[in-house]
């Protein structure tokens, strides 16, 4: 596992949208790539000396925005389709078209 770097201030209260904004910088910087497993709630919040509903909270809310994908008994990985903001969008398939913008 990658070793997290989560500089949290204190000061703000804002701790589960400055732990999902750590975890959506090192996506983007490819510090953290597809699949990457996260640790567990329970460990991440030791780790950061915060409550277990905040690492809970920040995980959610990543979940919804698609960066994270969790399952039961596999954990919490980075999703798929992740991946850092200069990696480019993949191509079309050979002879593809590209998807026609909804109206």
């Amino acid at each position: 596992m990658t070793d997290l770097h989560l500089p949290l201030d204190r000061s703000t209260g804002r701790l589960a949208a400055q732990i999902a904004a750590g975890f959506r910088s090192a996506v983007r910087s490819g510090r953290l790539t597809a699949g990457t497993r996260l640790p567990s709630s329970r460990d991440l919040a030791r780790d950061l000396d915060v409550s277990r509903g905040v690492v809970v909270a920040a995980y959610e809310q990543l979940t919804a925005e698609g960066f994270l994908v969790a399952r039961r008994g596999d954990g919490t990985r980075i999703a798929p389709l992740a991946r850092p903001d200069d990696e480019p969008e993949p191509a079309a398939a050979p002879g593809g078209s590209p998807r026609p913008d909804p109206a």
